[in-house]
């Protein structure tokens, strides 16, 4: 899908004034809010704005100071993760010393 925006000139020339590239901050305006109210992940954010990482994504979060989603689950599949590349030991997960 194309977008285009009708902007009146003195609009456009706020815009310009204040923003290097008006498209391109449009568009992470648009991925902002679609992240912001659920209607996209961080995963199409990424896409849309053609990041090579998630990190790049929080970056632009945070510096919009829009909250990153990260529920239980998340977490538990990031420990999962470490967990296997060997980067967590397994006694964490209980707590264990493993002694």
């Amino acid at each position: 899908m194309s977008v285009t925006i009708d902007l009146p000139e003195d609009i456009s020339a706020a815009l310009t004034e204040q923003w290097d590239d008006v498209p391109r901050r449009s568009l992470e305006a648009i991925a902002l809010e679609a992240y912001r109210t659920g209607a996209l992940t961080e995963s199409q954010i990424r896409r849309l704005l053609g990041y090579e990482t998630r990190f790049q994504v929080h970056a632009l979060l945070k510096e919009h100071h829009v909250p990153l989603r990260y529920s239980a689950a998340d977490v538990e599949a990031d420990v999962a993760v470490h967990r296997d590349l060997g980067i967590l030991p397994i006694a964490s997960r209980t707590g264990a010393t493993g002694s």
